[in-house]
């Protein structure tokens, strides 16, 4: 098994609000992904950085964390996507509006990932996803 690290869980390693350590303390010895629709959540939180030193510090901080092995959208992942969004649908949520987040879900799904994230409301409905909320997660439940 393995962890999907949702794009927040990296800002807040980014912003120093997280240490490496912190991250490591919940996943332990499991490998940790990166996605590229987090890498593409952060190029665009660095290209529009209000300022030119923090644009840097974005790209340094995205420079690091792409030394995790990366995972590909492939033919599969746009399978468990479909999946998804139409099992959301059927019990009657909606997914346009989330699409980026269905994206990362797919990737754990299709991988059999526990997927961290603050953000566990943005993610509770997904069929099939293994959610590891960070507040829950450092609390040991």
């Amino acid at each position: 098994m393995g962890f999907l690290v949702d794009t927040c869980i990296w800002i807040d390693v980014e912003r120093g609000t997280l240490s490496p350590a912190d991250v490591a303390s919940v996943t332990g010895d499991e490998s940790v992904y990166l996605s590229p629709v987090t890498i593409a959540e952060l190029k665009f939180g660095a290209e529009n950085a209000p300022s030119a030193d923090l644009r840097q510090k974005r790209l340094a901080a995205l420079a690091r964390m792409k030394r995790k092995p990366v995972l590909v959208i492939d033919e599969a992942t746009g399978e468990v996507f479909g999946d998804l969004a139409a099992q959301i649908r059927k019990n009657g949520q909606q997914h346009r509006y989330r699409v980026q987040d269905l994206w990362l879900a797919s990737q754990a799904v299709q991988h059999g990932f526990r997927f961290i994230t603050h953000n566990g409301k943005d993610f509770a409905d997904i069929p099939g996803l293994e959610l590891v909320v960070w507040k829950d997660a450092v609390k040991g439940g």
